[in-house]
């Protein structure tokens, strides 16, 4: 007997309760500067250091992430809530860049001057999934923060972290 499908909403509240690190992804390169907020990032490996990063196909973000085939993962702290906002909505991409300060990485990707820690990646692998890009990113360089807090999601909520 086939198991009942799971819904789109049933899968969405449910991920609502699995708290996720909210990131800033950003790229530069010939496809333009772009960028957009994740909380679908996680490590792969530590040889050789790869991250994972989910993108939507439909993204703002994604022709230039996927024609410049690098990014920076930056995770965010507390403070950060209006920024990861801009990039997680509709806002012009040039806006969305002049609401914080960055650096240029070793890849070219724009870095978050002040992100509780930054990693600056060439994208080695994309693999489709439904809605969905996924990104085998490996890591070149990385630059952490000395921040005590971390910013997650949870419960559609921004919430503080402390060590």
């Amino acid at each position: 007997m086939p198991l009942p499908p799971v819904t789109r909403d049933i899968f969405r509240n449910g991920m609502a309760s699995l708290a996720a690190a909210v990131n800033l992804i950003a790229t530069d390169g010939p496809g333009g500067r772009s960028g957009f907020t994740a909380t679908a990032v996680t490590s792969v490996t530590d040889d050789p250091p790869t991250l994972l990063v989910c993108l939507n196909r439909t993204s703002s973000a994604a022709p230039a992430v996927m024609e410049n085939k690098v990014v920076s993962v930056n995770a965010l702290a507390p403070g950060h809530e209006a920024v990861s906002s801009l990039f997680g909505g509709k806002t012009p991409m040039e806006d969305r860049f002049a609401a914080a300060r960055w650096i240029r990485g070793q890849t070219g990707a724009p870095l978050l001057e002040d992100a509780l820690v930054s990693f600056d990646c060439q994208i080695i692998e994309t693999v489709e999934v439904g809605t969905h890009f996924i990104l085998m990113c490996r890591v070149v360089d990385v630059l952490a923060g000395d921040r005590e807090e971390a910013l997650v999601y949870f419960r559609r909520a921004y919430q503080a972290v402390s060590a």
